[in-house]
């Protein structure tokens, strides 16, 4: 007896099911999880202080006497950014500039995770302080370690401290400006990361982040950055995912004894 065409629906239907059916409970599970929690509390907002500012009565000087001491050290091309930041209290111009290629072929290029947007050469980051204008060394780790108790809630008790120079693709700080501190506290259970180089807070982990962060990877099928919606795994399973769910209607259709009467009887 010849199969019929319900047959091989099924036959397709079930297999794509099984193939499908793991990564569809992964999507369901982080579904789940990313809609019941509270997203500010997931980036650790819970966990910091209040953001403060500094005053209007500054006493600053020029960026452009910063800037000349930065001549003085550096060959800069073009200007990225000046930025009024506050370093545990002292204003601090943040200067992002480019150098010139002769300069990153003699080893002065990139110096963070973030370099290289311009077509003369590498970004570099240095800082400058704002009231006097003279430049500063990026952050050592007592500084960090006060700047990263500055920003997270009491009783901020430090367990470990590292100096990061590079990390992996799966890395928690990844993409993000190096070399970096990262501060590990036994109390808030959490770490801070803070650039050496841009003097300022960057990021702050703790274990809801990482739950969301490793089902966000399952959701996206990206396992090599996370980020990538465009990766062909995902592009494949969508449309596999796509095939499954027509051929269940389509199963539907031939199977139902409604319309395989009404197929029968031409109405």
């Amino acid at each position: 007896m010849a199969k019929g065409k319900h047959y091989y629906i099924r036959k397709l239907h079930r297999y794509l099911g099984l193939i499908l059916g793991v990564q569809f409970l992964f999507w369901t599970l982080g579904g789940l999880y990313f809609s019941w929690n509270n997203i500010d509390e997931v980036h650790g907002d819970q966990l910091r202080k209040e953001k403060r500012f500094l005053p209007a009565n500054l006493n600053l000087v020029s960026p452009q006497v910063a800037l000349q001491e930065l001549k003085k050290t550096a060959t800069v091309d073009s200007i990225k950014a000046i930025q009024l930041i506050e370093i545990l209290g002292v204003p601090t111009y943040q200067m992002s500039y480019f150098t010139k290629t002769e300069d990153v072929k003699k080893g002065l290029g990139l110096s963070g995770a973030h370099g290289g947007g311009h077509a003369g050469g590498g970004s570099k980051t240095r800082l400058a302080n704002a009231e006097t204008g003279q430049l500063r060394s990026a952050l050592g780790k007592d500084e960090a370690v006060q700047l990263a108790q500055y920003n997270v809630v009491e009783p901020a008790l430090v367990g470990k401290v590292e100096y990061l120079t590079e990390v992996g693709s799966h890395h928690e700080y990844r993409e993000k400006p190096l070399p970096a501190w990262a501060i590990t506290f036994k109390q808030p259970s959490c770490t801070v990361y803070i650039s050496a180089e841009y003097g300022t807070f960057q990021a702050i982990r703790h274990n809801q982040w990482r739950v969301f962060d490793f089902l966000w990877m399952l959701h996206t099928m990206d396992f090599q950055g996370r980020d990538n919606f465009g990766n062909l795994l995902l592009k494949v399973f969508s449309v596999l995912g796509l095939v499954t769910v027509l051929s269940g209607f389509a199963l539907y259709f031939v199977s139902s004894p409604t319309f395989r009467k009404k197929r029968r009887t031409g109405s």
